[in-house]
């Protein structure tokens, strides 16, 4: 019975390899189209995008919450803004809390799209394990659900924002509920720890960083680099 099985999983596996050959050949990657435009940072252009647009991202979510925090308690801080002469109100508060979450959510959607391009041209440095013990293509494929994840998340933030705002609390003078930003402080604590993964596959593997990739093939920076 083993034999029988060891003989089915070698002919599964010779054609497997046969049709994956045949496919390479008839189909061309469209990948190697544009190799030759690629910098030495596996990318066509020389500063990755999808770094900024993260931090982007996560800049303008942290102040969207923040200033919703600061308006839910702006009862308890108001006599400290008259004592310092700041023209605020707890309205414009919130209203930088709207803006910026709803910015936020319309930045994700081109952040996760550069995320899978540039992790399309991606060539990790081999035979490396993350701090978790994890190769480059599982922290891959970890960072790039969590970022679909995320994005979701977001998006589903934003219509509970935008519901409060004009609809349940329009008469409110507080217009979050305590519970949206006690799921918003928590989201920011995950994007963080998700950042980390994207954080690793620079750091640990070298993706899209010009130097390890220089490195990595031999290359001599000081000549480079004069």
């Amino acid at each position: 019975m083993i034999f029988f099985q060891n003989i089915f999983s070698f002919l599964l596996n010779f054609v497997f390899n046969g049709v994956s050959s045949l496919f390479s050949i008839v189909i061309k990657s469209p990948i190697s189209d544009i190799s030759e435009k690629l910098g030495p940072n596996d990318l066509p252009y020389k500063i990755p995008i999808h770094p900024n647009l993260v931090h982007l991202t996560i800049g303008l979510f942290a102040i969207g919450i923040a200033f919703d925090i600061a308006g839910a308690f702006y009862p308890f801080e108001k006599r400290i803004f008259r004592f310092l002469a700041f023209p605020v109100t707890r309205v414009g508060f919130h209203d930088v809390g709207w803006y910026n979450v709803l910015a936020a959510s319309f930045i994700t959607f081109f952040t996760v799209a550069t995320g899978f391009f540039e992790m399309l041209l991606a060539v990790p440095i081999p035979e490396v394990k993350s701090i978790l013990g994890q190769n480059a293509i599982s922290t891959m494929l970890w960072h790039a659900v969590g970022g679909v994840a995320i994005l979701l998340v977001m998006i589903s933030m934003t219509i509970w924002r935008g519901y409060q705002r004009f609809v349940f609390r329009k008469d409110f003078g507080r217009q979050v509920s305590w519970s949206y930003i006690f799921l918003g402080s928590v989201i920011l604590v995950i994007m963080g720890l998700h950042g980390s993964l994207g954080a690793w596959l620079a750091s640990d593997f070298g993706v899209h960083i010009t130097a390890d990739q220089l490195l990595v093939r031999g290359e001599d920076l000081n000549q480079i680099f004069q």
